[in-house]
């Protein structure tokens, strides 16, 4: 390739979220030469992220003075700092660019689904501490008042489970979604009050803001969270679940139905803490229920 077709790039920087989104070049942005540089990128970047210009060029088949106007082209100030980009991008870019191969028929699926829930609930079961939940479950047991903190898809819901599962059992218990509200509530909670927080990666900061608050206010917290994170680190009582994530971008998180798991281990151990009263309680939303949608007993205790 001469000089003349090896500096035929297109004019003007592009403009994309990430080096990956504009090196994929999904809106054909990119000119010919320019697709045959940001192919050789992609096909090793951990090679180019520590490469010389020169290694680059030569792999690609271009001159180093064309590895430096692609950089620029792609909005980066310098070779170094496509380098860095690179990097930075990569941590996110490429599971998604390129998903693993992955069955796609219903029976496949279905199958799939049900043995990563499968896998995480005895990889939970195997792991939990006892211990933990045990404690955490005194607490619950004996509080006048429960917040309970989460947000996002799967911590939104997680809270809110736990408020379905301990309502019915006669605890006073409110879930937030909000942070705002939930920082709200932490700075009015009187003695008293339990604060429960869900995090999957334990990484939401105002969630260990708000325990933060609540520990200097003596208000005890329960974190179900990744052991050794933020939120772990902020909460009096931790209960850990540390799952690893398959490289399917398109399956929900398995980690969810471990979640999910040990809210129902602690709704159960709370109900045993004071099995007259959540009887009495349960028979009261029971009878409701009868009365006015199923009329017998052989449906399911609520929706």
């Amino acid at each position: 390739m001469n000089e003349l077709q090896d500096t035929a790039l297109s004019a003007g920087p592009l403009s994309a979220p990430d080096l990956i989104v504009a090196l994929s070049d999904e809106e054909g942005k990119l000119s010919a030469l320019e697709k045959k540089l940001a192919a050789s990128v992609l096909a090793d970047v951990n090679f180019a992220t520590n490469a010389s210009i020169t290694e680059i060029a030569e792999r690609a088949g271009v001159s180093p003075p064309t590895v430096t106007r692609f950089c620029r082209r792609l909005g980066c100030a310098s070779f170094s700092d496509f380098k860095v980009q690179l990097a930075r991008s990569a941590y996110v870019g490429l599971r998604y660019l390129k998903p693993e191969s992955v069955t796609s028929t219903a029976a496949e699926v279905a199958e799939d689904i049900v043995t990563k829930a499968q896998n995480a609930l005895f990889e939970t079961h195997r792991g939990l501490d006892l211990a933990a939940v045990e404690r955490a479950v005194r607490l619950l047991a004996k509080a006048d008042m429960i917040y309970a903190f989460g947000s996002g898809g799967n911590s939104s819901m997680i809270v809110n489970e736990l408020q379905n599962r301990l309502f019915r059992l006669g605890a006073r218990i409110s879930a937030s979604n909000d942070h705002g509200m939930s920082l709200m509530l932490a700075a009015a909670a009187e003695p008293g009050t339990v604060v429960f927080g869900s995090s999957f990666t334990g990484r939401n900061q105002e969630l260990v803001r708000c325990f933060g608050l609540l520990r200097d206010r003596g208000i005890p917290t329960i974190a179900l969270t990744q052991s050794a994170s933020p939120v772990a680190e902020a909460a009096d009582v931790v209960i850990p679940v540390n799952l690893p994530e398959g490289q399917n971008i398109f399956r929900a998180s398995s980690t969810r139905f471990a979640f999910l798991a040990v809210v129902d281990i602690i709704a159960n151990l709370v109900a045993y803490a004071d099995r007259p009263r959540s009887a009495r309680i349960l028979r009261g939303i029971k009878e409701q229920l009868i009365k006015h949608r199923d009329g017998d007993d052989r449906q399911l205790l609520g929706d």
